[in-house]
């Protein structure tokens, strides 16, 4: 009888401590790591010799809802670091009331030239379920039923192409900063099926200084038909980094075809360069990041040697 008592005991602080870890955890990650922000900067040689430097601010995934004013402020912030160039890579929004606090956020940024793709959930509201089902099929399965976009995307790319924004779903462009010649070419969104890549193909602009393309999921198919057409430096969102990594192993899931250790950051891709941002937001149903902090990038553009 004794035994059993202690091994009660035993059981029952055990539960309370794993209990109390799994509480801190998730305080961490819901309170601290999701609003402990970060900026990357990298730096790549691919401008003509005799260039004047570029610097990119690349944004993404902000999934925006209007009470977060720490993600609002931090954003308007990057202003400081004074980029030549805004690239946003979709997924601004959360809430149908997003867009105003969205473009306040941005606020001095608009005064740069810019560009822009959109997220599915630019045009898809949140909804609620098990974010576990990213373990075995990503979120592209959620938007094989007949949807109606129910959030204001038109009203978040009027605010941005008034600026002098570029729109790049399924478009080219061309804008000129800090004396630089950028040719961009861009998609919607691959995850909703949105995506027309005919629509801009063909061999990016050889007298640009330099060649952008610019979407939202990193897949495979798309990334390879940039780099194949010229554009040096890829630029997507969409992944999170994986919101919920492991230390030492890293990214669990991409939700897209990009392989894990290209999730986030910088690396190689074919004959370009691909950026991954781990973005800025969570959907406001899953509101946690773990091992894997929100962040925004500068990549500075130099002349190569």
């Amino acid at each position: 009888m004794g035994d059993d008592r202690r091994l009660t005991r035993r059981l029952g602080r055990a539960a309370a401590v794993t209990s109390a870890v799994g509480a801190a955890g998730l305080f961490y990650a819901s309170v601290i790591e999701r609003n402990w922000f970060r900026l990357r900067h990298y730096e790549l040689p691919m401008l003509p010799p005799g260039s004047p430097r570029l610097r990119v601010l690349h944004l993404s995934d902000a999934h925006l809802t209007p009470g977060r004013r720490m993600l609002i402020d931090w954003i308007r912030g990057l202003e400081a670091y004074e980029p030549d160039v805004v690239i946003n890579t979709g997924d601004s929004l959360a809430h149908p009331d997003a867009v105003g606090p969205f473009i306040d956020a941005l606020g001095p940024l608009l005064d740069r030239p810019g560009a822009f793709v959109y997220g599915s959930n630019d045009l898809f509201s949140p909804q609620l379920k098990n974010p576990a089902r990213y373990l075995w099929r990503t979120s592209k399965h959620d938007y094989s039923k007949r949807r109606v976009p129910d959030l204001p995307w038109r009203d978040l790319g009027s605010a941005m192409t008034s600026a002098g924004w570029l729109d790049l779903n399924n478009h080219k462009g061309h804008l000129k900063a800090n004396g630089v010649s950028v040719a961009l070419a861009g998609v919607h969104d691959s995850h909703i099926k949105l995506d027309r890549y005919d629509d801009v193909a063909g061999p990016a602009d050889p007298d640009a200084d330099v060649r952008l393309g610019v979407l939202h999921s990193p897949e495979p198919a798309n990334l390879s038909r940039f780099s194949d057409d010229g554009y040096q430096l890829l630029l997507a969102g969409h992944t999170h980094g994986g919101q919920l990594c492991l230390p030492y192993y890293g990214t669990l899931v991409t939700n897209c075809g990009i392989d894990r250790e290209r999730a986030w950051g910088l690396n190689p891709y074919e004959d370009s360069w691909l950026h991954v941002s781990g973005g800025l937001g969570t959907s406001p149903y899953a509101p946690v990041r773990f091992c894997c902090r929100p962040e925004a990038s500068l990549l500075d553009l130099v002349p190569s040697a």
